[in-house]
């Protein structure tokens, strides 16, 4: 399956946590959640094939420091040629919120606006989900020459095979 004809990068989208009032005495972490919505095929295969679809595709090259999608060999923290669609775990909806859920309020509470947006833009397109995995921790030597870049680092893949949509979300900290 080619990445390119498999799937088609729609929009992403950015919730920058400093964009969010969280009060005196409270700080948001310089945490952010970017999700990257992909159309799926008409046909498209099973999961660990659309998995390795994402991985192949030009938009998973961002390791999320601000330079944005490069044509390097790297993702997130690591080297891309060490992500394997087996370093996804399934998760279910509960669990996957949970992760996010928890990083958000690692700091204290979340605003309501805030709340509101991620339930919005992330909690229910999780809940609506078909599958969810959760990339599970990689081999210490498959960081790049720049990673760990970030303290807190959690990234879904988000499958609905119903809307024909995948989406990768990330939900780090700068």
């Amino acid at each position: 399956m080619e990445s390119m004809s498999a799937l088609v990068h729609l929009v992403s989208l950015f919730i920058n946590f400093r964009d969010f009032d969280f009060g005196e005495g409270s700080h948001h972490g310089y945490r952010w959640v970017d999700a990257k919505h992909f159309q799926l095929p008409a046909e498209a295969p099973q999961d660990r094939d659309v998995l390795a679809a994402l991985i192949a595709h030009p938009q998973f090259r961002d390791t999320y420091d601000g330079a944005g999608v490069q044509d390097w060999p790297r993702h997130g923290q690591w080297w891309l040629h060490r992500i394997t669609p087996d370093d996804y775990e399934t998760v279910d909806a509960a669990t996957a919120v949970g992760v996010i859920r928890s990083w958000a309020s690692q700091h204290g509470n979340v605003p309501e606006p805030l709340e509101a947006r991620l339930r919005q833009e992330i909690y229910r397109p999780i809940r609506k989900a078909t599958s969810t995995y959760l990339l599970g921790q990689l081999a210490e030597d498959a960081l790049h020459d720049y990673g760990p870049i970030h303290i807190d680092y959690h990234e879904l893949v988000v499958i609905d095979r119903p809307a024909a949509s995948l989406t990768l979300l990330v939900a780090a900290d700068d």
